[in-house]
């Protein structure tokens, strides 16, 4: 039966490898079962509920992407989109958590709109590369921030608005430590470097007497606080449209990098480096940004994580499968979720910051007018805790650098369009 549906034998794997490579992938981001739903319940959600919903959609998300395009590759909410919805949208910019669900909803709709109609070359083509780099070291900037806030290293400061806080507090130490613990399992190679460093801590919080046991097994909290609970009509305020874009933005830029360097990996890519299937894989990914969001969690999208278990032999969408069905098995460990405090998973997200920002690196620092933009996206996200601000100060800076320094042609006509409605949005409708 696995033979037939995955076509394993084409793939050169097996059974086994591939729920070799299904178990190692999901030990490199079963994290996110612990962060996620710390970092909505900031928001407002019940954090219980969330949990139920991460998991959930992580496991439909993983079963589309296996059974449907039949492809290796693992979903779940995404680290950085998590951080928007909550600092940004919830409690930077007033609005309710369920409106937030009824834009990442939105964003799905759209997103799954565009896989089908073909527009999402178009749209990726149309971005310059530069910005796509500042974008994504600004949301690793933006993640730093919120970790070094929620591990107590960071304060406020009446007099230069940030500052440095008690290094010698526990929530700073812990957070510290889970962050060099993590890093140094990294680079020891040591699979589900991650979540081990946020067990570690917390365990170790427990012995000392600074954090709770609640127990590790029990049965599922109950979704009826979040299931459904979107506020559709809510998203549809102009002024909701930056954040449904920044929303789509980011998930589809996400899920298409992810999906090319998984495939790379994996030797998955035709002899003109595309990805056979793409359409499939990305309406699996913008399906369970759909989903997710009405069963309440923030947008899912395609996890880089996957490449461990593809280095570990997984070919075929089983290994997805493999995964999905570990997720609907953590349903069951919502007591040990709740026994994570905010600093345990501090070190988490300062781990993958650096990740993020690593993007830094590819930018050609030579051409001013490609790295002046580069540097306003990724210091804008984190000093104005939002990402949709960071995207729309990154055009309007590229744009207009541009056509100030002689390269006007260089521009696309997609990129003056968006940063003429960014500056109608700081401008006109502030």
């Amino acid at each position: 039966m696995f033979e037939r549906y995955f076509q394993l034998k084409a793939h050169n794997t097996t059974v086994r490898k591939e729920v070799i490579g299904g178990v190692t992938t999901f030990l490199t981001m079963a994290y996110i079962i612990f962060v996620n739903p710390s970092i909505l319940a900031q928001a407002g959600m019940d954090q219980g509920a969330v949990f139920v919903a991460t998991c959930l959609a992580s496991a439909v998300g993983c079963l589309i992407m296996g059974l449907y395009a039949n492809y290796p590759i693992a979903l779940a909410p995404g680290m950085g989109l998590n951080a928007f919805f909550t600092y940004s949208v919830v409690l930077g910019m007033h609005y309710t958590w369920e409106q937030a669900l009824g834009a990442v909803f939105l964003s799905g709709i759209i997103f799954i709109l565009i896989s089908i109609f073909k527009i999402r070359e178009w749209i990726i083509n149309a971005i310059p590369n530069s910005l796509k780099l500042g974008i994504a070291a600004g949301i690793g900037l933006f993640l730093a921030m919120i970790a070094l806030q929620n591990a107590g290293i960071i304060v406020k400061n009446p007099a230069t608005a940030v500052g440095l806080g008690d290094l010698s507090s526990p929530s700073a130490l812990y957070g510290l430590l889970g962050f060099f613990v993590i890093c140094a399992l990294s680079y020891l190679n040591v699979t589900g470097a991650v979540m081990i460093g946020i067990l570690f801590i917390a365990v170790l919080s427990m012995i000392f007497g600074q954090n709770h046991f609640a127990g590790i097994v029990s049965a599922p909290p109950s979704i009826a606080p979040t299931f459904m609970a979107m506020d559709v009509e809510g998203a549809f305020q102009l002024s909701m449209i930056s954040v449904v874009f920044a929303f789509l933005f980011v998930d589809l830029f996400d899920t298409s990098g992810t999906l090319l360097g998984v495939g790379q990996r994996g030797g998955l890519l035709d002899k003109e480096g595309k990805l056979p299937r793409l359409k499939k894989a990305l309406l699996a990914d913008s399906s369970a940004t759909a989903i997710g969001a009405a069963l309440g969690t923030s947008s899912t999208t395609s996890y880089i994580e996957s490449a461990s278990g593809v280095a570990a032999g997984g070919r075929t969408g089983l290994t997805a499968v493999v995964v999905a069905v570990l997720f609907l098995i953590s349903l069951f460990f919502s007591p040990l979720a709740d026994s994570i405090p905010s600093y345990a998973t501090a070190g988490a997200l300062l781990y993958v910051a650096v990740l993020m920002t690593s993007s830094l690196a590819k930018v050609n620092w030579d051409d001013i007018t490609d790295a002046a933009p580069v540097l306003i996206a990724a210091f804008s996200m984190p000093l104005t805790h939002s990402i949709a601000d960071g995207i729309a100060l990154s055009f309007v800076s590229y744009a207009i650098i541009k056509v100030l320094s002689g390269q006007y042609k260089q521009v696309n006509i997609a990129t003056y369009v968006l940063a003429i409605l960014f500056i109608c949005k700081f401008v006109v409708f502030a």
